[in-house]
């Protein structure tokens, strides 16, 4: 095959080492701009799983570069004077001058040939004799750029301005490092990569980066300022750039993050950054293209690749398996880049736990992963974090710390959230089911149990088989069950209240219908606007104002209810297209009058329902809302910085905690599912509007709980249906940890003594 390579960097040229690898008879031509010596950038960093891949690729350039990486196990966080070290990382880097003279090496011994300072055209016709035209033309690809339409290109320009330097001071550690200005906060990624330079990356947001003047000054006089900014830490050495060409603010640049749907089209591919790019603040743009570069020759070299339509067939396949790959590093590059983007939110915190918001800031590393790393760093802040609440020598983990709000101190913060279980009679009433279901998760240890959605009226039902509090009778039966549950455990108990709005009527789920389908002969409903909540529903009646009077006497009224069955919280139902809900989105609210249109107005019913819940629920209790941070449709809905608005307003009402759901407002939402996605919702309200708020979205392990309390996202964390499978959930994270001190219903105390043995034979 005769291969053109346009781009001599390290995916360029280690694509061509592959295939002469595989086949020595290839003809590889790599068609470089710069010269043999000109690189941009540092060092680069790699992984162990990265120098496995490179190890069983070509043994012989992986050994060199081997030979020339720097080690370092830690990871130093500055603030201001103050620094916290923590070890067991195992980086290793290397200077990509010196990457790419080991590949320009071994490339040349296998016959691979190279041609420097050669500008490669765009128009692709000038390769039509070569079988197959490489494009790895990094991050600003012609290649690409030229034909945007064939790889479905999408580019996302990043809002922080950063400077690729270098200097001769040796850092042992990977070091964050961060300095407060009189324009804001601007910070350093610092490591070693030989035995003479270290990479030195600068970042600051947009608005430090005017303040300051970096956009006036001329690249000398922006690297001094920073030689003066960080003197503290650099010890006399200096900055240095290998990019002195650059002019005026050109030094300083944005990442763009490339995302392409195609990776190839005929006979021409794209390999590394072209393809895709990582942000740096990861380090894993090289790891990518080298494992593109060997994942492309392994398809290539099957055999019966003998014109287009099978060469055609190894592109897609390429694609098909580095793309999961990919993906998974770019969503981590994304946690990463934001979390930098929104570092005002935690320069707030202890350095502590600063420190471990940005180690897994990525959600790559986690709780118990730092653990393995190390252990002792984990035990000091396990403690800190304890410390917070009580004095306490003996680390315990985070979900196992109690948390006070007003008059109720939970024991754990670990929640089983409203999840509607049908299983109501057709009066409202619950039933044994709800008896036995909520009884035993409250005896399996979870800090706080919220009932499913209580309505405060018949209408508000979202199905004949939901419960209701709009009767005495109902309430006596959850007064039976909050007596169980405190007699025989320590958990608190929580009502959650609501009116299903524009979902109310529907058919019970399984019974030969899915979810919020209508019921044939449905009861009136009502909510924000006369339009259905899914196309072909029921049409709802649009509240007027006797109407809305209404709505709040019955929400205060079961607010009284669940004060009298003894419940210890209150959360009222916001979110998820609900009454309240259809109220606050204007994906629901079509209103033209004061209670439509702005923010203010659409708060207007949701508020007067909460303030006066809140002069009716005792003042020693928590109140909750539970609201629908992200519509899930842009800009015409719910966004998450309005939801920090909405925040801000419910607490100043007495609302307690926020309980941080999102999407349901609408079926034409398009949700960004992941495991905790939608943690980053409760993280930007309790950070930004300085809320407490509760988590919750596919949140299914310890590990993560863990995570995501000690990082400050958010202060409670509820697990859906992990407790629907597993009543006893707490209790088994509570063995599985070692903790001994979790409340167990002295009958069950024989089986968490046994459980405990076992965790400990498993330690």
């Amino acid at each position: 095959m005769r291969i053109a390579c346009l781009g001599g960097g390290p995916a360029g040229i280690y694509f061509a080492i592959s295939m002469k690898l595989r086949d020595p008879a290839h003809e590889i031509h790599v068609f470089e701009r710069n010269r043999s010596g000109d690189t941009f950038g540092w060092g680069v960093v790699f992984s162990d799983q990265t120098l496995a891949n490179l190890e069983a690729n070509d043994p012989v350039s992986a050994a060199t570069i081997t030979d020339s990486f720097a080690h370092w196990d830690d990871i130093d966080v500055s603030v201001g004077e103050k620094t916290v070290t923590s070890s067991g990382h195992g980086f290793i880097g290397i200077g990509r001058k010196h990457l790419l003279q080991i590949l320009q090496a071994r490339a040349a011994e296998l016959g691979v040939v190279m041609h420097f300072e050669t500008m490669f055209s765009e128009d692709l016709s000038a390769y039509a004799d070569f079988d197959l035209i490489v494009a790895a033309d990094g991050i600003n690809s012609m290649v690409r750029t030229a034909n945007l339409d064939k790889f479905e290109v999408d580019i996302d320009t990043k809002r922080n301005k950063f400077s690729w330097l270098g200097t001769t001071k040796l850092f042992d550690a990977f070091a964050f490092i961060f300095e407060k200005t009189d324009h804001g906060w601007i910070w350093a990624h610092a490591y070693r990569f030989d035995a003479t330079h270290s990479t030195f990356i600068v970042e600051c947001s947009p608005e430090t980066w005017e303040g300051l003047g970096l956009d006036k000054m001329e690249q000398a006089d922006s690297i001094a300022f920073c030689e003066k900014v960080f003197a503290r830490h650099l010890d006399g050495h200096p900055l240095i750039t290998n990019a002195t060409h650059l002019r005026g603010s050109a030094a300083w640049i944005n990442f763009r993050r490339v995302i392409c749907r195609q990776w190839s089209f005929d006979n021409v591919v794209l390999l590394g950054d072209a393809a895709h790019t990582a942000h740096f603040s990861i380090g894993s743009g090289t790891k990518l293209a080298l494992e593109d570069a060997i994942k492309l020759a392994q398809v290539l070299d099957r055999p019966g690749i003998t014109g287009r339509q099978e060469l055609a067939r190894a592109l897609a396949e390429y694609q098909a398996e580095r793309h999961v790959e990919v993906l998974k590093i770019q969503n981590s590059a994304r946690n990463s880049t934001e979390w930098f983007e929104t570092l005002d939110r935690y320069l707030g915190f202890e350095l502590p736990q600063f420190a471990y918001s940005l180690m897994t800031r990525s959600q790559r590393v986690s709780h118990e992963n730092l653990r393995l790393r190390d252990p002792a760093w984990l035990a000091g802040l396990e403690r800190w974090f304890w410390n917070g609440n009580e004095g306490r020598n003996t680390p315990v983990q985070p979900m196992f710390t109690p948390y006070t709000l007003r008059g109720m101190t939970v024991p754990n913060r670990v929640v089983m959230p409203a999840m509607l279980t049908y299983s109501a009679d057709t009066d409202g009433y619950a039933t044994d089911f709800h008896s036995v279901h909520y009884g035993a998760r409250a005896l399996g240890g979870a800090g706080l149990v919220v009932t499913e959605l209580l309505a405060v009226s018949p209408e508000g039902r979202a199905t004949p088989a939901c419960p209701g509090l709009w009767h005495d009778g109902q309430a006596e039966r959850w007064s039976a069950f909050n007596e169980f549950a405190h007699k025989h455990s320590s958990a608190k108990t929580c009502a959650q209240i609501g009116h299903s709005g524009a979902r109310a009527a529907c058919k019970i789920p399984g019974e030969g219908a899915g979810y919020d389908v209508s019921l044939d002969e449905p009861w009136p409903t009502v909510s924000a606007s006369a339009q259905p909540w899914r196309k072909g529903g029921t049409v709802p009646r649009a509240l007027d104002a006797r109407e809305m009077d209404l709505i709040v006497q019955q929400f205060v009224a079961a607010a009284q209810r669940a004060d009298k069955a003894g419940f210890d919280m209150l959360e009222v139902q916001a979110g998820h297209g609900n009454l309240l809900s259809s109220f606050i989105t204007p994906v629901m609210n079509k209103r033209e009058d004061e209670f439509g249109g702005a923010l203010e107005n659409r708060m207007r019913l949701p508020m007067r329902v909460i303030c006066a819940v809140r002069a009716a629920w005792p003042q020693d209790k928590p109140l909750a809302v539970r609201i629908s941070a992200n519509d899930w449709v842009g800009d015409a809905g719910v966004t998450p910085a309005e939801a920090v608005q909405i925040a801000r307003i419910l607490q100043e009402a007495g609302v307690d905690i926020v309980d941080v759901s999102a999407g349901e407002t609408t079926p034409e939402g398009r949700p960004v599912y992941g495991r905790m996605f939608q943690t980053p919702f409760a993280d930007q309200i309790r950070n930004e509007a300085g809320v407490p708020t509760i988590a919750v979205g596919n949140i299914a392990d310890a590990d993560q709980v863990n995570s995501i309390l000690t990082a400050g996202r958010a202060d409670l964390v509820a697990l859906g249906r992990m407790h629907l499978f597993d009543p006893v959930w707490t209790l088994r994270a509570a063995a599985d940890a070692g903790y001994a001190e979790q409340p167990v219903p002295a009958p069950y105390r024989t089986g968490q003594d046994m459980a405990l043995r076992a965790a400990r034979g498993r330690a």
